[in-house]
């Protein structure tokens, strides 16, 4: 005669499975703060590229007409010919830059010439939301 196993299935108990969720609930706890983060600093290196790829125009610029736009053509002067003084004589047809760019959080970068940290100052106001003063991003922070 054939001897007939019967094997139990075991199942996990519902202690086991709470250790589970607590110990899953612990560790979601400790990642899940540190990867939301991560979405604002990949806009702050975005900020800092666009500084120095408009940072890099202006040298273009200045270095096509011998001066830097003045503050009021702004950075608007390495799309289009501007047409205030100073007037750029070697303008590059095409301009130095495509289309301006905007900033992460859907403003424009600002400009200031002659700038309070060097010849030119180039930057962002940050997020939106935040009171913090160093949320500014300059390209006097890109050059450093």
């Amino acid at each position: 005669m054939q001897s007939i196993r019967i094997s139990r299935v075991r199942g996990f108990t519902l202690i086991e499975v709470m250790v589970v969720v607590v110990i899953l609930a612990i560790l979601a706890a400790i990642i899940v703060p540190r990867i939301l983060k991560r979405p604002e600093q990949a806009r702050v290196v975005a900020a800092r590229q666009d500084i120095l790829a408009i940072q890099n125009a202006m040298a273009l610029y200045k270095l096509d007409n011998g001066f830097y736009p003045s503050t009021s053509q702004g950075i608007q002067a390495l799309v289009s010919q501007p047409s205030g003084d100073p007037k750029p004589l070697n303008w590059a047809a095409g301009g130095y830059l495509k289309k301006l760019p905007l900033d992460p959080w859907g403003s424009q970068y600002q400009y200031l010439h002659p700038g309070k940290h060097g010849s030119i100052d180039i930057w962002s106001a940050g997020p939106p939301d935040s009171s913090n003063k160093n949320a500014v991003i300059g390209n006097w922070d890109v050059n450093q």
